[in-house]
C-alpha cells in the first residue's frame, strides 16, 4: 500500500468555490428581502487563489441590496456566511472576501 500523500491529489475547481459563495451570499441575505415585492439579482461570484484544500482563496462578490437597510451589516453577514460555508463545505480558508454593492433596490412605491 502506498503512503497517503502518493496516492493522489484533491482539486476543487474554482466554479465549485464560487457556487458555494452565491449560495451562501443569498442565503445571508433572505431576511433582508422578506416581505419585499423588489428583488435583487443572483450573486455575481469570482474566486482566485490556489484550489487544493486547506489553502486560501480569495472570493470577490457582488450583490444586490434592499434599500434602506444596514448595508455594512448586510455586506457583513454576506462575508461571514462565504468564509464559514467556504470552511464547513471544502476544508478551505477563505483569506479575504470582497463585498461589492453592485445596486440598491428601494421598495416600489404604490
Amino acid at each position: 500500500m502506498s503512503a497517503p500523500g502518493g496516492r493522489g491529489a484533491l482539486r476543487i475547481a474554482d466554479r465549485v468555490y464560487a457556487r458555494i459563495a452565491a449560495r451562501a451570499a443569498r442565503e445571508a441575505l433572505t431576511d433582508a428581502w422578506h416581505g419585499r415585492t423588489a428583488r435583487g439579482g443572483p450573486p455575481k461570484v469570482s474566486v482566485t487563489g490556489p484550489t487544493t484544500p486547506g489553502a486560501p482563496v480569495t472570493v470577490r462578490v457582488s450583490v444586490d441590496l434592499p434599500f434602506p437597510a444596514d448595508l455594512t451589516t448586510l455586506a457583513r453577514a454576506v462575508r461571514d456566511r462565504i468564509t464559514t460555508d467556504t470552511r464547513t463545505l471544502t476544508g478551505t480558508r477563505v483569506s479575504e472576501v470582497t463585498v461589492i454593492i453592485e445596486r440598491l433596490l428601494p421598495e416600489p412605491t404604490r
